[in-house]
């Protein structure tokens, strides 16, 4: 029998009241599956008010080993009339759901409207943020560590609950962003998400990550050499972001970090330029110095918290895939050829045996998936079609790897027990990126079908029965580790937060006490503040959703 689910401000630990799972959203002609727990022979679509649309009949599909659960599938995939409804069969129902033609919509507005409440050093006027407005934030100088002075960091992301702000993982996020842009533009063209630039002539999400781009070009030393982070030297308490008024500081330069914002930099310059050609051409000239910094330090220069220090790290033990990324961009965008050169032999040498999968890796630690997304969608007459050839079909072969694993889940996760780990939702949601990837490079349809089941796990068809996006979804995450939310004294928390999701690794003693040791993986999970690993959220798990999501409202 499921637990006590519990919305507004106290912990949700259990599964949803409803015992038939089934996803919140849901496109008329898209496949529709609910998930029984239980033995049924046929379920029924009813409306609020308990009529009757849709009868079928329940097919078992046995155990579902990450869920540890005996399932039964109704298939519903047939009933596409527009509507709000529950699912029902031997007296037990589902949260409702939702079929519209636009039902994808209000996701996408508020997954990427979440970005503009994480913006750092401004206040978030009550005109645009409502009751979550705040006042200015973090505007002091920062100490820049271990080598003396002071530098502005002000503006950027928030990164995640806390209030840290990372290079590489900034960069990440915003180059998920700049593509679901490049490869969707119809969508985002003209869409408003009610940000204080919306009207401006600029695609808001383009002005969103403005934002972010602003605050990398003052994390570059005017060497090349990129800032790792600018963070206090300990998270901050559960306080609003103008509370947090511990010193800053700017931790030292790395590899991986210059390589990132070199890629994003190159990225956002060949994006910019038909709105402003200024600001292109410095995005330009900071990958270009980035760049030329890499050159004079082939080697790894990584990074590591200094003693005493407790915020995030964001390290990493190969920059190989980082520098791949860098090349191609800078290539995309120049059409050099010493750029070409290192991007193919990057291709050839930095992803041989246990690393060959990170050629389609999409961040946030591998990231040599935007690097083969910015070879592929070059137009340039030189690029090597052999070469984009093969990496198109990485992401067609992928894929396909990825549907075995929805076939062997019940709930049509393409995840197996190994993949539920801090941040498994970035996982589902990377998996649905590679899905519509492989949809674009091959013209398979079938893997649209494949994409949206990802979502659907997401807003509820898992064995919680839960929404794992903020605001969202009848019976959803309420308390994530994310300090304004916390401190905001708010009941309703910020809608559009994806949240980190099931993560089968209770690597903390107070973990072990909510969660029973032996729990199944997908029920790894705690709607609790104070449980980080399993609930926090962060700008590079949104940035998945808005890609998919506008993949989605693509027509």
């Amino acid at each position: 029998m499921p637990g006590t689910y519990f919305t507004g401000r106290k912990r949700n630990t259990h599964r949803s009241p409803n015992e038939i799972f089934i996803g919140a959203y849901f496109l008329p002609e898209s496949r529709k599956i609910a998930v029984l727990p239980f033995a049924a022979k046929l379920f029924a679509v009813t409306d609020e008010n308990g009529e009757k649309f849709f009868e079928g009949e329940v097919r078992h599909y046995g155990l579902d080993e990450c869920s540890g659960d005996d399932v039964y599938i109704a298939d519903l995939s047939t009933f596409r009339r527009p509507g709000t409804y529950r699912v029902t069969a031997e007296g037990k129902r589902s949260a409702v759901f939702h079929i519209a033609e636009n039902v994808h919509k209000t996701l996408l507005h508020d997954t990427l409207r979440a970005f503009y409440y994480m913006r750092c050093g401004c206040g978030l006027d009550e005109r645009f943020a409502g009751v979550y407005a705040h006042e200015k934030c973090h505007t002091a100088l920062a100490e820049i560590y271990d080598g003396g002075g002071e530098l502005d960091v002000t503006g950027g992301w928030h990164d995640a609950g806390d209030y840290g702000r990372y290079v590489t993982a900034g960069a990440v996020a915003c180059a998920q962003l700049l593509y679901a842009y490049k490869l969707f533009p119809g969508v985002f063209e003209s869409f408003c998400c009610d940000i204080p630039e919306s009207g401006s002539g600029v695609p808001d999400i383009l002005s969103e990550c403005r934002v972010e781009l602003e605050w990398l070009l003052k994390m570059q030393r005017p060497d090349g050499a990129v800032y790792h982070k600018a963070t206090t030297f300990r998270h901050a308490p559960f306080v609003m972001p103008e509370n947090d008024n511990d010193k800053l500081w700017v931790f030292p330069p790395s590899s991986s970090a210059a390589a990132d914002l070199c890629a994003v930099c190159a990225l956002a310059a060949g994006i910019y330029g038909r709105y402003d050609g200024e600001f292109s051409e410095r995005l330009k000239q900071a990958a270009l110095l980035a760049y030329g910094w890499l050159e004079k330090h082939p080697e790894l220069v990584g990074f590591d918290n200094p003693d005493g220090c407790d915020t995030g790290i964001y390290g990493e033990n190969d920059d190989r895939d980082n520098r791949y990324w860098a090349s191609a961009e800078l290539w995309a965008l120049t059409g050099e050829e010493r750029f070409y050169k290192t991007f193919h032999y990057l291709f050839e040498t930095a992803f041989e045996g246990e690393r060959s999968y990170v050629r389609t890796a999409l961040g946030c630690g591998d990231v040599g998936g935007l690097g083969s997304l910015a070879y592929i969608l070059c137009e340039r007459p030189e690029r090597d079609e052999e070469t984009a050839a093969k990496l198109k079909d990485g992401f067609y072969y992928e894929a396909l790897w990825l549907e075995d694993k929805v076939k062997r889940s019940g709930y049509g996760a393409a995840m197996f027990e190994q993949d539920y780990y801090w941040g498994s939702n970035m996982a589902l949601l990377q998996n649905a990126m590679k899905f519509a990837l492989a949809e674009r490079f091959s013209g398979d349809g079938h893997f649209r079908e494949l994409a949206e089941g990802q979502t659907a796990v997401l807003t509820g068809l898992n064995p919680l029965g839960i929404c794992y996006i903020t605001g969202h979804g009848e019976f959803r995450c309420g308390e994530p580790h994310f300090r304004p939310a916390a401190a905001d004294g708010i009941d309703e928390c910020i809608p559009g937060f994806v949240t980190g999701g099931p993560n089968r690794k209770l690597d903390d003693p107070r973990l072990r006490e909510i969660i029973p040791p032996g729990t199944p993986p997908m029920k790894c999970f705690a709607d609790d503040v104070e449980c980080y690993s399993l609930c926090e959220v962060t700008i590079y798990w949104n940035s998945p959703a808005v890609f998919i999501y506008g993949y989605l409202n693509d027509k």
